[in-house]
């Protein structure tokens, strides 16, 4: 006998699919293009691209938990829709100054942190509208299928990123990250909407308590966060300085540094393809901590590249970054749609974004600072540190034992 076709994900859920592969995409170019438009257009070096890297990460610290409530309580749809045009108009903006040869430094870190407060709330809004539309058996097909789709974006974007500012400059490269966004938007209008005149009308700071306060008394979750807290400050760390690292050290062509970030995007891809062969030979908890140990090997293979400048090494680091890490991304996130009442996922997405997002700024903040003091190699060890303290703490709780998915709260 052969075995059963799962069944097909909602047609809904399929354009929510769409959507987030064409604004992670345009994401991705626009990260890309960033940087490498400040060292090349406005002379940044390391420390500047570290500050600038702190602004276009910043919204997630300061926002995440407005947006969260804002999405137990508002149209789910509505704020994605709102979100995603925030960030096409932003990255519209930038093409223009930079076609008028108006662009700085200062301009272009509003302008990321204005695009950013859109990705914040397109993110905090998406895990807790996916649950409502899809069954909860086929949850971790839909989030691998959303993480296949980021992995794309994070192979492709960066290296056409850093391949249209290389070629044919800046411009371009906003252009068609502005036309990917735009798309993005439209598919997501095309969304049903959603009945929010049900939803009970409560204490704000009552609902941040109650989330909170699930959190951490929940023996997977708390981990879980605490290990996301340091593994995003020391990929941020990494993240401010690599481009003019990269260039100036390695001494990389922008193609190559976008060929580097597109192989981290090629990491995510081969690990959320082989994410259902391993689920099927590995324990529920195994696959949790394949992030964190990939995540600290590819930081020393990182590290590496003080003694041996190559961009094999470079891109060998950032293929390591993407295919553990998504394997983590994929059960995390199916952990947390599975354990937390729908009525309360906005909330403790928003305050798991604010810790874990929010330190992609502090990470950034200290490439830039270390890396102005004792420049960006420092920042590759600081790095390296604190990968390593992630996985430990991962190790040393009880989500390694998990064996399967745990039953509904």
């Amino acid at each position: 006998m052969t075995a059963p076709h799962p069944a097909p994900l909602p047609a809904a859920f399929r354009r929510i699919g769409w959507s987030n592969l064409l604004a992670q995409f345009s994401e991705q170019i626009a990260l890309a293009a960033a940087p490498l438009a400040a060292v090349l257009l406005l002379a940044a070096g390391p420390a500047e691209t570290g500050w600038l890297q702190t602004a276009q990460t910043l919204p997630f610290l300061l926002l995440s938990i407005p947006a969260g409530l804002a999405v137990d309580r508002a149209s789910r749809r509505g704020l994605m829709v709102g979100s995603e045009a925030l960030r096409a108009l932003s990255l519209t903006a930038i093409m223009l100054l930079i076609g008028l040869g108006l662009l700085d430094l200062v301009s272009l870190a509003i302008l990321g942190f204005l695009g950013a407060i859109g990705t914040v709330v397109y993110s905090v809004a998406a895990p807790a509208l996916v649950p409502t539309l899809v069954p909860r058996a086929q949850l971790g097909a839909a989030n691998r299928w959303l993480e296949l789709a980021r992995s794309a974006a994070y192979a492709g974007g960066p290296a056409l990123g850093g391949a249209l500012v290389g070629w044919t400059g800046a411009p371009a490269a906003y252009a068609l990250a502005t036309a990917l966004s735009i798309l993005a938007v439209l598919l997501l209008a095309g969304l049903p909407r959603e009945r929010t005149d049900e939803r009970p009308r409560r204490d704000l700071l009552h609902d941040l308590k109650e989330g909170a306060e699930f959190i951490a008394g929940h023996e997977l979750l708390r981990p879980i966060l605490v290990t996301a807290i340091f593994f995003n400050t020391a990929w941020f760390v990494l993240q401010a300085v690599y481009v003019a690292y990269a260039v100036q050290d390695l001494g990389l062509t922008p193609t190559d540094v976008g060929l580097t970030l597109g192989i981290y995007g090629a990491g995510m891809i081969a690990g959320a393809w082989i994410a259902p062969t391993l689920a099927q030979r590995l324990s529920f908890g195994t696959m949790i901590v394949i992030g964190p140990l990939a995540g600290f090997t590819a930081a020393v293979v990182m590290l590496l590249t003080l003694w041996f400048p190559t961009v094999l090494l470079a891109g060998l680091s950032f293929f390591l970054f993407g295919a553990g890490p998504i394997l983590w991304a994929i059960t995390t996130m199916t952990l947390r749609q599975a354990v937390t009442p729908n009525a309360m996922l906005g909330r403790v997405s928003a305050l798991i974004m604010t810790a874990t997002f929010g330190s992609r700024p502090i990470g950034a903040a200290i490439g830039a600072v270390v890396a102005a003091r004792f420049g960006a190699p420092a920042c590759l060890a600081v790095a390296a540190a604190g990968f390593l303290i992630q996985l430990l703490v991962i190790s040393a709780s009880s989500v390694p034992r998990l064996r399967e998915l745990p039953e509904a709260a």
